[in-house]
């Protein structure tokens, strides 16, 4: 490695990973809530364990729902049609309700007889956001090649190029970069991993070819592979068993994979399962969209964002912009164009990224940032 190169890596987790699956689910319930009740207020966990699903947490809404058949189809769409096969049965699955109603002390803090604009933050907390040039996504290179990798193993088992493969899999990617005035410019992948579950009538060494051939050096621009690139496809040699049955899941333990993959910094608290009054999702993707916009407008490179808020109140209670130097402008200065470009009380941020749809099933895999289809991937145009 040369002086000024650094390695960096960052993991991705398969739709079928057991904390995904219940990622999911919570996304699947939140969305089921508000195609009915756009003002739900949805805070569900669910874990998993075995064939077994508990839901949890607290949900006040006007819509009816039969979070049974969400479950289930939610694991049916995953793949997870076999316990002793698959590790989940989306038909035979046990689901256990302890939902409840939100709190009132919570209710009155926050939402009730407030107007959009004096809506107060749902809880406490600090949220980040990040952006970066070295993709045309404005996403760090190790995880977006790590999301990409678990979503074309998806896409091959689904069309059964890969009928051997399982929901289940995991991804990690290192990259080697050139530190550039603060900026970071990727020069090539250094190791590729990839874990994923399969039947036993495929050989290790066929796996390892397919996974190698077939969805590392597909996914992973030629540029950035060379003779040096380590591929480690399947190094447990054996992923038989998956899913709830090899590990328990659990809504929001993929925060950082979620997120940035370690670049940046992450906020305090998860983004599934949760409506827009909670900051820990609506602020982080509001900060997605002011750190884009920022390095959309070249005023940037790179830079992480960090705001906070307190229960009931509207207004951040701080903000820092870090440019890691890559830019003409001081970190206050930068942070004076945030202020008067954004509002970032939470019933504005849920009005302008229209968060009362039901769109968050969507973003419960293959991470929630650097994906186009949604609202806080749309930078704006600064006024300066």
């Amino acid at each position: 490695m040369a002086e000024n190169t650094f390695l960096f890596t960052s993991e991705s987790v398969g739709e079928g990973h057991p904390d995904k699956l219940c990622d999911q689910i919570s996304d699947a319930i939140l969305d089921e809530c508000l195609r009915s009740d756009p003002d739900s207020k949805v805070a569900c966990e669910c874990a998993v364990k075995d064939n077994v699903a508990i839901l949890m947490g607290e949900i006040t809404t006007k819509a009816k729902v039969d979070y049974t058949k969400v479950v289930r189809d939610t694991a049916e769409k995953i793949g997870y049609d076999g316990y002793l096969s698959k590790g989940f049965d989306s038909k035979s699955c046990t689901v256990l309700n302890l939902l409840a109603e939100q709190s009132p002390d919570i209710a009155q803090a926050v939402h009730v007889n407030k107007s959009a604009e004096e809506l107060g933050a749902g809880d406490q907390g600090f949220m980040c956001g990040y952006a970066s040039d070295e993709t045309e996504e404005m996403m760090p290179l190790t995880i977006h090649l790590a999301h990409k990798i678990n979503k074309k193993l998806a896409d091959l088992r689904r069309s059964n190029i890969f009928p051997w493969a399982g929901p289940d899999s995991k991804s990690q990617v290192t990259v080697e970069y050139r530190n550039e005035n603060g900026a970071c410019v990727p020069v090539r992948v250094h190791t590729v991993v990839i874990s994923v579950q399969h039947s036993d009538n495929i050989s290790l060494e066929e796996m390892k070819v397919a996974l190698r051939e077939q969805v590392a050096k597909d996914v992973i621009p030629e540029k950035y592979r060379d003779d040096k690139t380590v591929y480690l496809m399947q190094p447990s040699g054996k992923f038989l068993i998956g899913g709830p049955r090899g590990d328990a899941g659990l809504t929001g333990r993929k925060t950082v994979v979620d997120a940035y993959g370690g670049w940046g910094g992450s906020g305090g608290g998860a983004f599934s399962g949760k409506d827009s009054s909670k900051v820990d999702r609506s602020a982080s993707y509001a900060l997605r969209q002011v750190a884009k916009s920022l390095v959309a407008a070249k005023l940037v490179r790179r830079v992480s964002i960090q705001v906070s808020y307190a229960i009931g109140v509207p207004n951040t209670l701080s903000l820092h912009v870090e440019s890691y130097g890559t830019s003409s402008k001081t970190n206050k200065e930068l942070e004076e164009i945030v202020k008067s470009n954004f509002d970032l009380r939470p019933g504005v941020i849920i009005r302008d990224l229209k968060l009362k749809d039901p769109i968050f099933s969507n973003t419960s895999c293959y991470g929630h940032f650097g994906r186009p289809e949604f609202t806080w991937e749309k930078p704006k145009i600064l006024k300066l």
